[in-house]
């Protein structure tokens, strides 16, 4: 059987949100579609939707004009009206959070590969232009803190004088929010010869993309 299809109306499609409005004649479909992003319903009629599955399975679900309901990412479905009357509702989708959030990951994956491949110009490519970082050694806690652009590619620079020979394997990378963790481990000889192993960690703060703070932990391996 062929149904009409629903007539979506976008209202809003920026970098944060997307808003449209599917419009419903009786019997009408949006058709198969996954869903890329978190999502919420806010009806703007009573009605009734039918729901088929991927594996065929079939529902029904009632709307209320004016309550509103959530979905996450990754629902896949067709949406029919079931009814006797047209139907409507608005479906606003947050799209800066996985899209943000995966320009954020990337941006770490970069910044780890920039510290093995030894090119401060890269790591600083991936700070906010005011940056700050806080390494996990040094004479004091103030003398750990490197406050501005330049401030903070003279600690890399530092860091990579001090360790002729260094690695920063097993990185992993998380983020939620404006908060991104990433954990490592490093392994280094001084230029005196010294060979460090430590794991650790790195929490950062974003502005945008990129890094507007990276704050250092570690601890010597047993």
């Amino acid at each position: 059987m062929t149904r009409m299809k629903a007539e979506p109306v976008v209202h809003i499609d920026d970098e944060r949100f997307r808003v449209t409005e599917w419009r419903f004649a009786t019997g009408a479909e949006t058709g198969w579609h996954i869903h890329g992003h978190d999502y919420v319903i806010v009806p703007l009629t009573d009605g009734k939707l039918g729901l088929e599955g991927p594996d065929g399975a079939q529902s029904q679900a009632a709307l209320t004009q004016g309550v509103p309901y959530s979905r996450r990412t990754g629902v896949a479905h067709n949406v029919i009206n079931a009814g006797d009357a047209p139907l409507a509702f608005l479906e606003v989708e947050v799209v800066e959070a996985g899209d943000l959030a995966a320009r954020r990951l990337a941006v770490l994956d970069r910044f780890l590969a920039a510290w093995n491949a030894r090119d401060v110009g890269a790591l600083m490519d991936c700070m906010a232009e005011n940056c700050a970082f806080h390494g996990s050694a040094g004479p004091d806690a103030e003398g750990r803190k490197h406050m501005g652009r330049d401030a903070v590619r003279v600690a890399y620079a530092a860091l990579f004088d001090a360790f002729p020979k260094a690695e920063w394997t097993r990185g992993r990378h998380v983020v939620t929010g404006d908060t991104g963790l990433s954990s490592w481990r490093f392994a280094g000889t001084t230029a005196a010869g010294q060979k460090i192993e430590v794991d650790g960690c790195d929490i950062f703060a974003f502005s945008g993309e990129l890094i507007a703070l990276k704050d250092s932990y570690r601890k010597a391996r047993a």
